[in-house]
């Protein structure tokens, strides 16, 4: 995607071969800033704290993380450490652990002095393969939206809404959820996009709504609660998000507010569709209620709004009284029944585990 006139990926490996450049998320809309991540700890600080976040990109980060890590040593107990060092920073993503799972198993067959140059190649790759799985998400997303367009007047918008920032911030390209959007718009079908605001971080307006402002995408920012109330008066015609964690039975684990929206859409015959890159897909878990840990990130995300002040400084503000607690669960799970399809690149399916397992048969169990 672009940043005004400039093609940018969410990471990048810089000039020097040993650094990687990153968009720091936190700054967004009101300031663009890139970083360079050129220790372990200076990438596990850029995931903790949500410099870069979306299950595709942690899962990309976390693979340079391994790559600038190899550098100082390559050694088997250093590989070790660096994965245990990062597999610590988000709990829920499994594009997290996915991700240190195949860089690790990959330079376990390279010998110590090849591996720094074998593990910044095969992060290059994951990165590459990211955006065409999200490209194939797009594709096939785009063919649902041109049904629905196809039922409405000539000229008349495609009204989808989306819940937190599933785009390409939080991918390394092209997004999951928005994926299907950027290409229905390049194609020139009518289509116009409600924003959840998405609290506590708002990823939603302060991501997606950049994003799709950038793309010349018609959009509109409502708060959270507002989704129901749109569905109930017919004014959305799908909803697409994203998902951090998807299980082997079709639960999806994204957002904390994921699950609302699926409800409101269930009630209102409102389709409600994912966009699942396959590397999200967790085949060892199939109660996602039970087994996914939720993250709970700090209350100070929930007690403190950051925004533009008046004077053009980007500042945070408390909005609840200083001895009011505050929990902050980042993730809820929508159960496989409330969710009308999921997205992959390779085709879209029901979310269940036959539905999973017709597009991805060398999962299943042997017989």
């Amino acid at each position: 995607m672009k940043v005004g006139d400039r093609h940018f990926r969410s990471i990048w490996l810089e000039d020097d071969g040993r650094s990687v450049g990153i968009i720091d998320q936190r700054w967004l809309p009101h300031e663009f800033r890139l970083e360079r991540l050129e220790t372990v700890d200076q990438v596990a600080t850029a995931i903790r704290d949500m410099w870069v976040r979306g299950a595709p990109l942690i899962g990309a980060t976390a693979a340079y993380g391994v790559a600038i890590g190899m550098l100082s040593d390559p050694s088997d107990a250093a590989l070790d450490a660096v994965w245990s060092q990062l597999n610590e920073t988000r709990p829920t993503a499994v594009n997290l652990r996915w991700a240190l799972d195949d860089m690790r198993n990959t330079l376990r067959l390279v010998p110590p002095t090849d591996r720094a140059e074998a593990a910044f190649r095969r992060a290059a790759e994951i990165s590459d393969e990211d955006v065409g799985i999200n490209r194939g998400i797009g594709q096939h997303g785009l063919d649902l939206i041109r049904e629905i367009a196809a039922r409405k007047a000539p000229g008349e918008a495609v009204n989808i809404l989306t819940h937190c920032n599933a785009g390409w911030l939080a991918t390394v390209d092209y997004g999951t959820a928005t994926a299907p959007i950027y290409l229905a718009r390049d194609a020139g079908i009518p289509l116009h996009v409600y924003v959840d605001e998405t609290r506590p971080r708002n990823q939603g307006a302060q991501l997606t709504a950049w994003e799709l402002g950038g793309h010349g995408v018609p959009h509109t920012l409502v708060v959270d609660n507002a989704g129901g109330h749109l569905m109930q008066r017919g004014m959305v015609d799908m909803v697409i998000v994203g998902t951090d964690r998807t299980t082997a039975e079709g639960d999806v684990c994204n957002k904390i507010g994921t699950y609302l929206k699926a409800l409101a859409a269930h009630d209102n015959g409102v389709p409600f569709y994912v966009g699942l890159p396959s590397p999200t897909i967790d085949w060892t878990v199939r109660d996602g209620v039970a087994e996914i840990p939720i993250e709970e990130r700090s209350a100070d995300e929930v007690s403190f709004v950051q925004g533009r002040g008046p004077d053009g400084r980007t500042v945070s503000v408390r909005i609840s009284p200083a001895d009011t607690p505050a929990a902050n669960p980042a993730f809820d799970v929508t159960p496989a029944r409330l969710v009308t399809g999921l997205i992959t690149e390779r085709g879209v399916c029901e979310a269940s585990a036959e539905g999973l397992l017709s597009l991805f048969p060398e999962r299943r169990p042997n017989r």
